[in-house]
């Protein structure tokens, strides 16, 4: 009697397939697709551990499999390339986080993942196509670190020591010291009530 080597797919699943069988299973399937492999187990929906498999296929096929997993990551993934000349490293949102600043895993230097520039702290990404000059910048760091909050209307900075988050600027609009929006009431700002 002859033993078949069963097919391991690593801690996924395990399943009684010649291990030939397996490997022209990849092979075929790699070429029709672009990225996960399923197991070809009966309702098993468990991908393929391309380490696991690694053995028993090619070099050619496995690298082929590898590249079209890093695409099917890549294209499904929210992604900007580093704005720093020096660096341009492709950066990936593989958490789906609402992201603003980042700082790169190559360079290691701030960039605003939304607008896609060097960071640009204390302003709005709006604002930040305008920024002129180094003082600029300088300016934009003090407010970020003091966490000082910029009217909405005209961009006149603002510090709050003490008392409500209801600023009234000097341009007359009155905004929300904690999101930096038009001043609102709700559950963050009550109205004393009135007797009578």
């Amino acid at each position: 009697m002859l033993a078949i080597s069963k097919f391991k797919n690593g801690s996924l699943c395990q399943h009684p397939f010649c291990l030939d069988c397996v490997a022209k299973y990849i092979e075929v399937t790699v070429e029709e697709t672009t990225g996960c492999i399923e197991c070809p187990g009966l309702n098993c929906r468990q991908p393929l551990d391309p380490i696991s498999c690694r053995r028993i296929i090619s070099k050619p096929i496995f690298e082929k499999w590898c590249d079209h997993l890093c695409d099917s990551t890549v294209l499904g993934s929210e992604s900007c390339y580093c704005p720093y000349r020096d660096c341009s490293a492709l950066v990936l949102n593989e958490c789906r986080d609402n992201l603003k600043k980042i700082k790169c895993p190559n360079c290691k230097k701030n960039f605003c993942f939304l607008c896609k520039i060097p960071w640009h702290a204390g302003y709005r990404c709006n604002e930040s196509r305008h920024l002129r000059d180094r003082n600029d910048i300088l300016a934009g760091e003090l407010i970020e670190e003091k966490k000082w909050t910029r009217c909405y209307n005209c961009g006149h900075s603002v510090e709050r020591v003490s008392g409500c988050r209801d600023i009234k600027c000097k341009c007359g609009v009155q905004f929300c010291h904690q999101c930096g929006g038009p001043f609102h009431f709700g559950p963050l700002h009550s109205v004393p009530s009135r007797k009578g």
